[in-house]
């Protein structure tokens, strides 16, 4: 069965610096793009951080820049998301999700989810204020 399992949420402070995992089983991880989400109370998801196939190429949101990192270790089939300095703007839930490589893909992998073939449950990250 083709899966992806987030950890590392839970309650952090402001200026916290926790990590997000995501283990992927089930399918061939370094065929896909991975692409962070996350979906705060009441508002669309969002696209946070991706990176590619390689772990060579990231992309990340302008609200989230300078503050998260993302990773890959592909021989442990992870993508990470390291989280600096949160916020309690960014409270929400976080979904990893694995993202067909085409052309151009990397470029719209914030802005699109019809790439998706795979989605995590989602973990959640609460900032409080």
């Amino acid at each position: 069965q083709s899966q992806l399992v987030e950890s590392g949420g839970g309650p952090a402070q402001p200026g916290g610096s926790p990590r997000l995992s995501c283990a992927a089983s089930g399918f061939t991880f370094d065929y896909y793009n991975i692409g962070w989400f996350r979906q705060a109370p009441g508002k669309e998801r969002e696209g946070v951080s991706c990176i590619s196939s390689t772990g060579g190429s990231t992309k990340y949101a302008d609200s989230v820049k300078d503050r998260f990192s993302i990773s890959r270790d592909n021989a442990k089939n992870t993508v990470y998301l390291q989280m600096n300095s949160l916020r309690p703007e960014d409270t929400a839930v976080y979904y990893c999700a694995a993202q067909r490589i085409y052309p151009g893909s990397l470029s719209r992998c914030l802005s699109t989810t019809n790439d998706v073939d795979y989605w995590g449950k989602g973990t959640l990250v609460t900032v409080p204020s």
